[in-house]
This record gives C-alpha cells, structure tokens and sequence, in this order.
C-alpha cells in the first residue's frame, strides 16, 4: 500500500533512518508553519503596539492567560500525533483516522464549554489578578473576540496532529500560511479602519485572529476529506468508542496537563511583571515575540523527532530513534545559535520593531540579550520534550515539569524579581536558569532509555 503523493513522508534506506536529512525533509515545514505564525504574531503585536504601550501590553497579558486556561485542550490534542505515527510506523494506516475523530469528540466540546464561561467571566478573572485598569480594559476588549476563534483552534490542533503523525508536515504548513495572511489582513483592516472595515481598535486584532483560526480549521478538513487521503487513513466520521477514548485520555491528558502546569507558571510570572508597570509589561511582551523566533523552529523540530520516533518505536527499530533524537539536538542547536548572534548584534533594533517608546527599549534592551542563552536551553528543553512525546513517555514529563515550574521558576522569579528589588531582568533570569535545569532533566530521561519500555 503506498502513500497518495501529496502526502508522501520522507523515504530514506534503512542505514539513513533517523539521520538530519530525514530530520530536516520532516522538520522544515513545520519550521516555516510555526515562523509563519511567529511573524503574524509579530505583525500583530506590532501594530497593535502603535495604538501604544499599554494596549501591546493588554494583548499580551490577554494571550498569556486564555492561553493557560486552553492550553491543556490543544496540548492533550497533540497525543493525536503520538498514536498516528506509531500505528503509521507500524504499517496500520487504516487506523490512522480514528484517532482524530476520538480526539475531537473530548477536545472540542471542552474547548467550546471553556469558551464561553471566559467570555463571559473573563472581565471578573482578569480583576483578581490587579492589573491596572487600563490594562484590564484592553485585555477585556481583545479577550471578547478572541475567544471567537478558540474552538476552531482546536479544531485545527487536531486534524494538524494526525497530519504530522502521518509525516504529511506540508498541509499544515499551507494551512497556516493562508490563514496568517487572512489574519494580517483583517488585522490591518480592522485595528486601524482601512479597506472599509470598522475601526475596532484591539478588539479587531482578536476579531482578525479568530477569523484566520476558522478558515485553518476548515482548510485541515477538507485536506482530511480529499479521496486519496480518506481511503487510506478511514477519515470519514466515526462513532465514539469509549475503549479508544480512554486511551487517547490516559497519553494526551498528561501533555495537556504539562502544557498548563507550564503555562500556569508562566501566566503567575507575567502577572509579576505586569505588577511593575504596564512599560515592564509591554518590554516583556516585546521580549516573548522575539523568543518566539527561537521558540517556534525549536518546537517545529520537537513535532519533526516526535513523528520519527513515534514511527520507529511502531516499526521497533529504537537505534533509528534515537538518532533521530540526536540530529534533532544538533538542528535545534544551529538555529538556536544563529538567533542568538542576531539577538546579541542588535537588541535595540529588535525592540523596535514593537515600539519607539524609549523607556520600554531601555527595560527591553538586557531582556534581549538575556534571551540569546535563553532561547538556546529553551531549544533543548523543548525538543527533549517532543522525543518523549513520541514514545508515549508523558507522564513522568509532567510530573517533573510540574515540580520545576511551581518549585523553582515561579518562587525564584518573585524571589530575584520582587523580594530583592532585581525587577524585570533579574525575574528573567530566574526563567533562564528554570529552562537550563528543566532542559538537562529531560534530556537525561529520553538518555536513560526508560521510554523504550513504555506502552500506549
């Protein structure tokens, strides 16, 4: 049985598997997905923050807890692309598609349900956290049409995992492409009141993103329901099955859970920062688009080694695996380091692509350069990460993870940034040196062989 052709995964001979051209055929388009995503962000963020340094505050501060109430739904999502590719590994694609459709029936509702609760107790949740007003008010006025499109994400999250667990990394990549474009468009028009559409401010910022969520959903559909695909994979709806459920449950739940356990920490932090000011805030949300330069390709790479190991520990051949692992470090490295030149070489420059406020490049300037180690231990954090993904070893990564978020980064943060007066740069370090630990655990995990033993 082969492949159809728009969906064919990188065929190398046996004594190849696993080395940096399969990594790199099966990584590059999800680098490209995730850049393309990196910079719609940062053309959001840098339009909005023409409106001023409060509003590119509120964005952040909005995207940075809704994302921590719905990060668990897209992160157990993911566990789609564990059981694809092991069954795709194992020459079983006829059981590729069910995964999607037992997913979604959890995923989506959930998704919806959490939704609406946020819309409408978002102005109250937000008040508790003691933001300034303005702040708040701007968070409340994105959050309302953000939360438009959060539904379709997970959609699009789900049809997207069984897509790269499949090898097929392409579609998505087009997916995303033309929904940024729709986004940067409706941005354009609906931030500032151009193309004859209504001058919504930050709300059309979140109106524009909710829009391109849909249409990215709506395009993985389709893609799932060509022929080629739908005979070879069985994509066509199922019925729930409570026995795959269940299973889908005990491997995703654990990612979802570490996905908010880390977001959750990371919301608390921001919630400090935005305690310092609404210029900290706005330098910190500078600050996290320029990592997310970084962040993106390390996570393309982390979905690259997660497909291939979840397809060699279905074909039980564990050395094409770890090499897979290991050339994914050495890819994940390079980049890492050519961000790290451009973040150490021109720290102003980056900041104003986000601002022209000279008090928010003045807080941004060390953050930057703080950033070129911190994207560089991220990267490997996060690529450790997706090798044990892949195995079905997800578990004992939220555990640990847990622990190192609420035991170290989060007291050490308030510690370094608030307790000691360090302020904002001296918080960041403390989630520098949270990364570089949280990175040497999980790389020694995926070294200690204990996934090999693990059975989804």
């Amino acid at each position: 049985m082969t492949l159809p052709t728009e969906i064919v995964s990188p065929v190398v001979p046996t004594s190849e598997k696993g080395n940096l051209r399969e990594v790199g055929l099966l990584a590059y388009p999800v680098i490209l997905s995730q850049l393309s995503a990196t910079v719609m962000g940062i053309v959001d963020s840098a339009m909005v923050g023409r409106l001023g340094a409060t509003e590119l505050a509120a964005v952040g501060f909005a995207n940075i807890w809704s994302w921590t109430f719905f990060c668990f739904f897209f992160g157990a999502a993911s566990g789609v692309q564990t059981f694809v590719s092991q069954d795709h590994g194992a020459e079983r694609p006829e059981r590729c598609g069910r995964w999607a459709w037992q997913a979604s029936f959890v995923i989506v509702p959930a998704t919806a349900l959490t939704a609406a609760a946020w819309y409408v107790w978002a102005p109250d949740l937000l008040a508790l956290l003691g933001p300034s007003a303005d702040l708040q008010a701007g968070s409340v006025s994105y959050l309302r049409t953000r939360l438009f499109g959060i539904s379709g994400l997970s959609i699009a999250f789900v049809w997207m995992s069984f897509f790269r667990g499949v090898g097929d990394t392409r579609t998505p990549l087009v997916a995303a492409v033309i929904a940024n474009l729709t986004n940067f468009v409706l941005d354009y028009g609906l931030i500032f009141g151009r193309l004859g559409l209504p001058e919504w401010g930050i709300s059309g910022a979140g109106a524009a993103t909710s829009v391109g969520e849909w249409i990215y959903a709506a395009i993985l559909i389709g893609a799932a329901c060509r022929a080629s695909v739908a005979r070879l994979f069985r994509t066509a709806p199922v019925r729930p099955d409570l026995g795959q459920i269940r299973r889908f449950v005990r491997t995703g739940a654990p990612i979802g859970g570490q996905w908010v356990i880390e977001m959750a920490a990371f919301a608390v932090f921001i919630t400090l920062v935005a305690h310092m000011g609404d210029t900290a805030m706005a330098a910190s949300q500078a600050f996290v688009m320029l990592l997310s330069m970084s962040f993106m390709q390390a996570i393309g790479i982390s979905v690259a080694v997660a497909t291939l190991i979840g397809r060699y520990v279905g074909a039980k051949d564990l050395d094409a695996a770890r090499r897979s692992f290991d050339n994914s470090l050495k890819v994940a490295a390079g980049l890492a380091g050519a961000v790290a030149v451009l973040f150490l070489a021109a720290p102003d420059l980056m900041m104003r692509i986000f601002t022209d406020d000279p008090r928010v490049i003045e807080l941004g300037r060390p953050l930057v350069r703080l950033g070129a180690l911190f994207q560089f231990l991220d990267a490997g954090a996060i690529v450790s990460s997706g090798a044990l993904r892949g195995a079905g070893d997800t578990r004992w990564p939220f555990l640990v993870q847990s622990a190192l978020a609420w035991g170290l980064f989060v007291p050490l943060a308030w510690l370094l940034g608030v307790a000691l007066g360090g302020g904002l740069t001296a918080a960041w370090m403390a989630g520098t040196l949270y990364v570089s630990v949280l990175g040497g655990v999980l790389l020694w995990r995926f070294r200690s062989g204990a996934w090999q033993s693990i059975r989804i």
